[in-house]
């Protein structure tokens, strides 16, 4: 029981917040009521038969036309532009999932073009954004059940064999009608913090939703107001479900208003960045003291009153504006004057003297004189112009945005009143692209974080992506599941939403074209001079290249090509950069005066070097002559020493050899004295033994 009351009072709490809200807006939703029916021309009655002007409808078809022309296409884009090549890849991954999801379900076109109609007829536009996964049963052939789980488990009762697996997943955008959105009375959306919708529910759906059970409880009692008065035989009761979104509380609950009670709730279920699963609405007219819209009509509903006025009454005019008269009746010729007279064509008439006595023409007819009514049309005219002009001025709807143009304005002042146009169009334009980034920010969110990271590789056709770029895939999903990290890196956005002219287009890319042609020739110049700033440069031509969305494809090609551009220019740079033709003009005068001083300057140092080498020369002939002259007196001298000493010493063993042939001499000469002696004194006394012998024989 206590259960029971604490559900009631949470069932209670949001009722209230529905009731308020419901009380605040009755007159908002009678004032919507009353100008769809204008717009929709459903007003007259069988006893209404008057004119009138549907500027409403005019300026509604205008408006929508000036900012939905074309379906948004998805800008990801790294946040800071810098050489990321992960956030490069994780963002070219993302664009391409959104734009398969924007283009292919068609949901969001639809749920965008209605939102923006309900924001110019009735001053506020809502749609939602929510998951679907859809599932299908896993074949048997894809289960892995061994004995002992069969034995174990009976069938269908294994908590660990899945029996249904995902088929495909999807984030569709829903268009929430004017009726059906809802939120807590604030005054202005920053501080609301619950928001709800109403979902009409079949039988079917309840049961697949909350389960048999609880789907065979709700009573189907409800129906939207625009189908009460539709045929009851063959329609279709439905239940009244309120999805209802708590900031505060952080939890997402689905009430049934007529069971009081909670079919189902959970927690944070799409875990967004900003809690709600719908952007903030596509507001008209709005203040900072209630979110009640003001509709762009209810601005100007008291001149669309007075075209209705002025209409009517031109159409009086216009039908009162006809030749009207009589004629007298002796004459009944004239009666056929109008309706059977040609060009060039008479009419007899019998009588003529009777007819031409009563002056003719003149005095057989008289006609209704038509000017003051042709005056007044004129001055209806005028004041119809003048109202339309008030609301065109009211609107910011010019007749240059209409493609009225008067032949007398001079192009200059067409383009002032083209620029005041757009100055109040861009508005509009502006509110409306925030509103169609904030749902494709709302889809990116739920694809990155309750996408299968194979589901995304599928729809992004990454098997397409160059071979460089694949090998990132891995980094690039990883960032992508990262929220901090995504949202710090990749940066989400649209292109413009408004028709842009074939020709202006194609004069753009030449613009385009021709821009980075004649940058990087001026930057390929700077870097020959100053190979200290090509980082710079690349830096700038990148910058450059990522502000236009035709870059955005070839981005990774830019930044390779950068990258080899910077290492060819490093190496250029170590070069020394070949002068200009005035500069080496200049240089090969000043290289042939160089020449020639240097020729002149050789000839001279030549002739320098002879005279000296010829001095040298001759200094050296002296020297050598000198210090041969001196050799040889050295020489002579030397020899003259020599001979002298020769001589000296030829003297002394001459004189030795003198001496000692004397010594032998003398010796000799004694030997020889001695010799001669002794000689003489045998020859004695052998002539004295002779001399006796003879003696003694003659003695004998």
């Amino acid at each position: 029981m206590a259960e029971q009351l604490e559900i009631s009072s949470d069932v209670q709490y949001y009722l209230n917040h529905i009731s308020s809200y419901e009380r605040e807006f009755t007159k908002w939703e009678s004032r919507v009521t009353r100008i769809l029916k204008r717009y929709r021309d459903d007003t007259r009655t069988s006893q209404d038969t008057g004119s009138r002007f549907n500027i409403l409808w005019s300026n509604v078809q205008i408006l929508k036309s000036a900012t939905f022309a074309r379906l948004p296409k998805p800008d990801v884009s790294r946040r800071f532009r810098d050489n990321d090549d992960v956030g490069r890849v994780a963002s070219l991954i993302l664009e391409r999932a959104l734009d398969y999801e924007i283009s292919h379900y068609t949901n969001y076109r639809e749920s965008l073009t209605s939102s923006i109609y309900d924001r110019f007829l009735g001053g506020r536009g809502t749609s939602w954004v929510r998951y679907e996964p859809k599932f299908k049963p896993m074949q048997t052939d894809d289960l892995q059940v061994t004995d002992d789980t069969e034995q174990e488990y009976e069938e269908g009762e294994n908590p660990d064999q899945p029996d249904e697996e995902l088929d495909y997943e999807c984030a569709p955008t829903d268009y929430v009608h004017w009726k059906d959105f809802g939120h807590n009375v604030a005054r202005t959306w920053e501080e609301t913090s619950i928001v709800w919708r109403k979902v009409y529910m079949t039988r079917s759906m309840l049961i697949e939703r909350f389960g048999e059970e609880l789907g065979k409880k709700v009573p189907l009692d409800s129906q939207p107001d625009e189908m009460k008065n539709a045929t009851k035989e063959g329609v279709d009761k439905r239940a009244l479900v309120y999805e209802i979104w708590d900031k505060e509380k952080g939890i997402a609950i689905w009430l049934s208003k007529s069971s009081g009670e909670v079919l189902d709730e959970k927690d944070d279920p799409l875990e967004l960045e900003g809690f709600y699963p719908c952007p903030k609405p596509l507001f008209a007219t709005i203040t900072n003291e209630s979110l009640v819209p003001i509709p762009d009509f209810a601005l100007y509903q008291d001149q669309a009153n007075s075209l209705d006025v002025l209409s009517d009454r031109i159409d009086g005019l216009v039908k009162a504006l006809q030749v009207k008269g009589v004629y007298d009746a002796g004459t009944p010729e004239l009666s056929r004057l109008f309706t059977e007279g040609e060009n060039n064509s008479l009419i007899p008439v019998k009588n003529w003297n009777a007819f031409a006595e009563k002056q003719g023409l003149k005095g057989a007819i008289d006609l209704v004189d038509i000017q003051p009514i042709a005056q007044a049309l004129i001055n209806a005219y005028q004041a119809f112009e003048q109202v339309k002009s008030q609301v065109y001025d009211i609107t910011g709807i010019s007749d240059i945005v209409r493609g009225q143009s008067v032949a007398s304005e001079t192009a200059t002042a067409q383009q002032i009143k083209g620029q005041y146009a757009s100055l109040r169009l861009k508005a509009y334009q502006d509110d409306v692209a925030r509103f169609a980034t904030h749902l494709i920010q709302l889809k990116a969110q739920i694809i990155c974080k309750h996408f299968d990271p194979q589901t995304i590789l599928m729809i992004a056709a990454v098997d397409q992506l160059s071979d460089v770029d694949k090998q990132l895939v891995p980094q690039a999903i990883e960032l992508l599941r990262n929220e901090p990290m995504r949202s710090f890196r990749i940066e989400i956005s649209t292109d413009s939403m408004i028709n842009m002219d074939e020709a202006q287009e194609k004069q753009d890319r030449v613009e385009f074209l021709g821009a980075v042609s004649g940058y990087l020739e001026k930057a390929v110049q700077a870097s020959q001079t100053a190979p200290q700033i090509v980082p710079l440069l690349l830096d700038l031509l990148k910058f450059g290249v990522t502000g236009y969305k035709v870059g955005k494809a070839i981005e990774g090609q830019i930044d390779q090509t950068a990258e080899m551009l910077k290492k060819e220019m490093e190496q250029k740079a170590q070069q020394p950069p070949p002068p200009d033709p005035e500069q080496m003009k200049m240089q090969a005068q000043q290289q042939s005066e160089q020449m020639k001083q240097q020729a002149e300057n050789q000839r001279f140092q030549a002739q320098q070097q002879a005279e000296t080498q010829k001095h040298t020369l001759e200094m050296q002939q002296e020297q050598q002559m000198a210090m041969f002259d001196a050799k040889i007196q050295a020489e002579a001298d030397q020899r003259k020493l020599d001979h002298e000493a020769m001589l000296h010493h030829q003297e002394m063993m001459m004189t030795q050899m003198q001496e000692r042939w004397s010594q032998e001499q003398d010796a000799r000469l004694k030997i020889i004295l001695a010799e001669i002696s002794a000689n003489a004194t045998v020859n004695a006394a052998q002539i004295s033994a002779a001399n006796q012998a003879e003696q003694g024989a003659e003695n004998g």
